[in-house]
């Protein structure tokens, strides 16, 4: 039988659900105001994996999963342009259930996609509103709840047992209050079950007290108690969900009907992206779209998902995707020669030791890292190809990685394709391999792979080959590629260009530099950092036609200095110009670049420059000597690398990078200037694409980094302010755009 972590108790327990033979499942379902990225599947994966191993225990399941589509975020947070999907869609004229709508039918072609069992009811928020509200006047009546202005909040005081599913104490989440951030609250650990609706919104409901929407914890237990009754089973969701969304589930909804809520709490680990929590500003909040984009087949990312415990956080890579895509299409080949082989039935017991194995790690706490292992061990046995096909297909109704699809592939039988069979036959046989090599190709364009193998000629159907590895040749790192920094140099100027989408951009930026580039010898080293808008087709074509690019590829968005160190390890010219997509040259730059840096005093020279007097702030200055130069547009000596090093691949996101890498040459004792160039920036779309929200937190956190290493060099500054005036610590302050 199935037995399961519970996070309540802490323990893996035996799943009894409260009625034989049914579970009553509910997972928390997405909040559809943008796309799901591949850490909320994850959650999902695993809710379809525990609902198809009760299924195969022959138990009746019942899923649901809530479409969040109230849409909590405050219309002035909207109106600053906070979500900018959101408020693009706004501007368009769409309306908050037509933006709902399109992101619920994306979520659902996602679900599809990955082969997730669909719920049997999805309901929205929006249709439950009058159930949210018969709960709060339930929990208003029994003096768990109380309203000001308004707002109803639930008294967290009022239930004793708060805090026993995170082990969040109340007397610490009450120490942590400040007043300043609610003050309509009588505890700031209590939680929203109604907000008053604030001048301007949109998406709004009457109430008996007023004009508002629920809050986010209320729309879960509303929905899972009218579909599912009082007491659940099961609930499912992602490790962030235990606190506060389901602590307050948990409260209201036992407070409301007087009966215990779960049986069981199954939480899954968090996925990271190259090791860091995924967020659009950092570049690495992969989509399923971005995946497939990239070549891959959304069973990859199931198949990935299934070697990581789901109590064990995952660390998505491109590369592990890769070797996911490439174990997934040995598997499903496999499985096509097993089913179509004729030979007969093995040993009976031998066959169901191995299910025995398969299904008690699966039982074990969903162990399907070692159902996978047990799969493979089983793949290389000595069991007939019948029988294991036999087993896999059982298997697979768990996995879910559409194996039968991949069987019910046929290879094409006509009198054709018998003819070229036995002519390559005669043509191998007499040693003539032009043409069998000839015939081979004619097959394949008849929808049949030859493979020679010792025992002959093995066919395959084109449709099982594995997808075309749109990434090979691409790199996860810039420690990937051999640096060439000791090597001589082989021309007098590398531009360096980091290409991160916006492909206009791209054009016009390298169509400048090759227009401007007049007597002197140059090569255009471009990384193409992971881009899927069109960029990377174009480059590939582009420097196939034009030798003076060099094209770098990585897989995956690496961050703005991994970015530009693989560049940089790649440059074999005597000075490095550096160039952001949006800058455009309109003459020569490179004769006065070369002069500026002929000066062995000066390392590094722009066409934008700051200046600092206190290492907290900095101000646009026109120099000529400046205290740091703006990463658009810079250039310096190769060999400075040496000395300085590459750059600091903490810094994902662009800002501050460039002060932290020209301070990086002042220590050195080089000089950093401004020159008067012919360049144009245009609208630099790294910035102006993220949110407020997104701007700030990337640039503070960069800024931070740069104050930790150098918030005490004044004497780098060329006009620091007085010593009896500077700061002695770090407050979050932050350049402006």
């Amino acid at each position: 039988m199935l037995r399961l972590y519970n996070t309540m108790t802490h323990q893996v327990e035996e799943i009894v659900p409260l009625h034989p033979g049914t579970v009553g499942m509910y997972t928390c379902g997405p909040t559809v105001y943008r796309y799901v990225h591949i850490g909320n599947l994850r959650s999902y994966l695993m809710a379809d994996w525990i609902r198809r191993a009760l299924v195969h225990h022959g138990f009746q399941v019942r899923q649901i999963k809530n479409i969040t589509d109230v849409g909590h975020m405050r219309q002035d947070m909207l109106d600053r342009g906070e979500d900018k999907m959101i408020a693009a869609a706004l501007a368009e004229g769409k309306t908050p259930s037509q933006i709902a709508a399109f992101y619920t039918e994306a979520f659902h072609q996602d679900e599809i996609a990955l082969n997730i069992l669909p719920a049997n009811v999805y309901p929205k928020a929006t249709d439950h509103v009058p159930q949210m509200i018969t709960m709060i006047k339930r929990l208003l009546e029994r003096g768990y709840a109380y309203e000001v202005n308004g707002n109803v909040y639930f008294d967290v005081r009022s239930f004793p047992t708060y805090g026993r599913l995170s082990t969040n104490r109340l007397a610490e989440l009450q120490g942590g209050e400040r007043a300043e951030a609610d003050p309509l609250k009588r505890s700031q650990a209590d939680f929203a079950l109604w907000k008053a609706a604030e001048p301007g919104r949109m998406v709004k409901w009457p109430s008996p007290w007023g004009d508002g929407f629920p809050g986010w914890h209320i729309e879960c237990s509303a929905m899972s108690t009218y579909y599912l009754g009082p007491q659940i089973d099961l609930h499912t969701g992602g490790v962030d969900n235990i606190f506060p969304h389901h602590e307050d589930e948990i409260a209201q909804s036992e407070a409301a009907t007087g009966q215990p809520f779960v049986r069981y709490w199954v939480h899954g680990q968090h996925l990271l992206a190259d090791g860091l929590k995924m967020a659009k500003s950092t570049g690495n909040s992969y989509t399923l779209s971005d995946l497939i984009e990239r070549g891959f087949d959304p069973m990859a990312f199931r198949y990935l998902c299934l070697t990581v415990h789901y109590r064990t956080r995952l660390n998505f890579t491109f590369a592990s995707l890769r070797a996911a895509q490439h174990a997934y299409d040995r598997l499903r080949r496999l499985a096509w020669h097993w089913a179509h082989h004729s030979d007969e039935a093995g040993d009976r017991e031998v066959k169901e030791a191995w299910r025995q194995q398969f299904w008690n790690a699966v039982d074990d706490d969903l162990g399907l890292p070692q159902a996978i292992s047990i799969l493979w061990e089983m793949a290389r046995s000595g069991l007939p190809p019948r029988d294991k096909w036999s087993l896999l297909s059982e298997w697979d109704t768990l996995l879910g990685l559409r194996l039968a699809d991949t069987v019910a592939a046929e290879l094409p039988r006509s009198e054709d394709v018998s003819r070229l069979l036995e002519e390559r036959s005669v043509a191998r046989r007499t040693g003539r391999y032009a043409t069998s090599d000839r015939l081979r190709e004619e097959l394949q364009a008849q929808g049949v792979l030859v493979s020679d193998t010792r025992n002959g000629p093995r066919l395959e159907p084109i449709a099982i080959l594995p997808r075309v590895d749109r990434l090979a040749g691409a790199v996860s790192s810039a420690n990937a590629v051999a640096s060439l920094l000791d090597e001589p140099d082989l021309v007098e100027f590398s531009v360096q260009i980091l290409a991160n989408g916006h492909l206009a951009d791209l054009q016009r930026c390298i169509a400048s530099v090759l227009a401007n580039a007049g007597h002197h010898s140059i090569e255009i080293v471009v990384v193409d950092n992971g881009t899927t808008d069109g960029s990377a087709e174009w480059l590939q074509e582009t420097s196939a036609a034009n030798p003076r690019i060099r094209l770098l590829r990585a897989d995956h968005n690496l961050g703005e200095a991994e970015g530009r160190n693989l560049g940089l390890r790649q440059s074999r010219g005597k000075i490095v110009l550096q160039l952001d997509t949006a800058v455009e040259l309109t003459g020569d730059v490179f004769t006065p670049i070369a002069a500026a840096l002929s000066d062995p005093k000066v390392g590094l020279v722009g066409r934008w420059g700051l200046r600092s007097h206190d290492l907290r702030h900095f101000e646009e200055h026109p120099g000529p000597e400046v205290d740091a130069v703006e990463g658009y547009f810079c250039a310096f000596p190769r060999r400075i690398l040496k000395e300085t090093d590459f750059y600091d691949p903490h810094y994902r996101f662009y800002r501050n990078l460039d002060i932290n890498f020209s301070f990086e040459v002042k220590w050195k004792g080089y000089a950093t200037r401004i020159l008067e160039l012919p360049v144009v920036l245009h609208e630099h779309r790294g910035w102006t694409a993220l949110s407020n929200e997104e701007r700030e937190k990337q640039s503070k956190r960069n800024f931070r980094r740069f104050l930790n290493k150098w918030g005490h060099d004044f004497d780098l500054l060329i006009e620091p302010i007085p010593e009896d005036l500077r700061p002695h610590h770090h407050p979050p302050s932050t350049v402006q755009e």
